[in-house]
């Protein structure tokens, strides 16, 4: 969903690429039970306390912003999400995986357990809803899951298959369990396939992403 102009509340609205996957589905896994609000087009940067006009006029150049409109790569939005944290935090909170990237031979298995890091004014590293994690091409591993969230809309999620065109894979959990696969038809000439995995806290709105490797080991 975007604003289409920052004077008249226009909003355009369209599905992005996994909900258009459920919807098609038509088995009642299509259920819109929250929402999130970003800013992904906004540049922090720009706000000038120092503009000669005056304080009016110090996020001039933030306001007169191009807007984005609405596009159905999960990927590539929502980076930004906006979130409310307690009163009196002054860190944001930061997701640690544990790893900068990962590397997986074929065949090899690994469980991540995030860490939400500033969180709650540093009393605690968990976050209950848990984390959701995408893979952007779930065809280099042969399994990709999450456990330790039971809700149903992260069950749901979690049992969801991709289809048609689409290679990406959400789900959610306190612990992202993924296998490497063991199929070498999909590495051709290649020695490796890559991809990334994005991992979001969905309490504390914090995100991080790293690439994934997989290894070629049989003939």
């Amino acid at each position: 969903m975007g604003y289409l102009n920052n004077s008249v509340v226009t909003v355009d609205a369209i599905l992005t690429d996994k909900g258009r996957e459920l919807l098609a589905k038509n088995d009642g896994s299509f259920r819109i039970t929250q929402f999130a609000l970003s800013d992904d087009e906004i540049d922090y940067t720009l706000y000038n306390p120092n503009n000669p006009s005056g304080s009016a006029y110090y996020g001039q150049a933030i306001e007169n912003m191009p807007l984005l409109e609405a596009f159905p790569l999960v990927t590539q939005e929502m980076k930004y999400v906006l979130t409310t944290l307690p009163r009196g935090t002054s860190k944001m909170p930061v997701l640690d995986l544990g790893y900068a990237a990962i590397t997986l031979k074929q065949g090899a298995s690994l469980a991540i357990t995030p860490q939400t890091l500033n969180y709650l004014g540093g009393t605690s590293t968990y976050e209950s809803s848990g984390y959701t994690a995408t893979i952007s091409d779930v065809r280099t591993l042969s399994s990709f899951n999450g456990v330790g969230v039971d809700t149903p809309d992260a069950l749901a999620l979690n049992s969801s298959v991709t289809i048609g065109t689409n290679v990406s894979k959400t789900v959610v959990g306190t612990t992202i369990n993924m296998t490497a696969t063991t199929v070498n038809t999909l590495f051709g000439s290649n020695t490796i396939l890559q991809a990334t995995l994005t991992v979001v806290g969905r309490d504390s709105g914090a995100r991080v992403t790293i690439p994934v490797t997989i290894t070629k080991t049989s003939a």
